[in-house]
């Protein structure tokens, strides 16, 4: 029954204006709400998707919008950044759902579904660049953090801002629409490190997710079915991150997909050490091993 259940609701998915929808919640979500009205919809939500509002700055004067709730704060303390320099950190509170090596031709495969790297970055250059690399999907519940962190040490190189469509990333969504991951909007950020080389991480956008935000300046928001819009940086002048430092948010859930490039030394340690399920922000996810 569930299984049926789940089919349907991906075929009425399909026919649905999904963009549409999302925009007009997203310009809903940032409207200022009055308390009277706003606090007991958060009370609710609160207790349905059991968030931990202990660990949030909640302003005195409350939140002044639901976009203000969703994008919250935590207070300093809640996250610890692993200090290991051959780490790789969830850049995000949330669960790790899959992880594992890019093939020869630039594909892996997530919950058997194949997945092509070029498609995904929107680049078949820069996708030769994770061949016999790793990948990492770290799923962002309603209930958790919003935020998006570096997941290591480095510059931004560029941005690539992918306007797609906009399917759910949740299990129905995984489940039933093929290449979801490279079919939603996406953000690419190349990180250029020292110690790992390029890393990809890509912010997946979903349905009801109302927009992407960076933290520094990148390429405009392009029309839905526009053209890709890419900003390349001067490495001396690009923006620069320490592990834990944070790139941007999205609005309610939605999924960062990270890939990391084979290493010039050494390699990565066994898929098996990574601990899927439930992640904190900080918390070591990958580990490159050797010299």
């Amino acid at each position: 029954m569930a299984l049926v259940s789940s089919r349907t609701a991906a075929r009425i998915l399909r026919v649905l204006p999904r963009e549409r929808i999302t925009r007009l919640v997203g310009r809903f979500a940032e409207q200022p709400v009055p308390r009277a009205v706003l606090d007991p919809v958060l009370s609710a939500y609160v207790r349905a998707f059991h968030v931990d509002l202990d660990e949030a700055e909640v302003p005195t004067e409350g939140f002044a919008s639901f976009n203000d709730f969703f994008t919250r704060k935590l207070r300093d303390g809640v996250h610890t950044v692993d200090a290991d320099p051959d780490a790789v950190v969830s850049p995000a509170d949330g669960r790790l759902d899959d992880a594992g090596p890019v093939d020869a031709s630039s594909r892996f495969l997530v919950k058997g579904q194949t997945y092509d790297a070029a498609e995904l970055l929107g680049s078949a250059a820069e996708a030769e660049r994770y061949t016999g690399g790793r990948y990492a999907i770290v799923y962002l519940s309603p209930r958790d953090y919003h935020r998006v962190h570096a997941p290591v040490d480095g510059f931004v190189r560029s941005v690539r801002h992918m306007p797609g469509t906009l399917y759910p990333v949740n299990a129905i969504g995984v489940e039933h629409v093929p290449r979801l991951f490279a079919r939603n909007e996406r953000v690419v950020v190349h990180l250029e490190t020292e110690r790992f080389g390029d890393v990809a991480v890509v912010f997946v956008g979903a349905f009801i997710v109302g927009r992407i935000t960076l933290t520094f300046d990148g390429p405009a928001r392009p029309p839905h079915g526009g053209q890709p819009a890419e900003r390349v940086y001067d490495p001396l002048v690009a923006p620069r991150f320490a592990r834990g430092d944070e790139l941007g948010a999205f609005l309610l859930g939605s999924t960062v997909v990270l890939m990391f490039p084979k290493p010039a030394a050494g390699a990565w340690r066994d898929d098996r050490d990574a601990p899927f399920g439930a992640v904190r922000m900080g918390q070591p996810i990958a580990w490159r091993t050797g010299e």
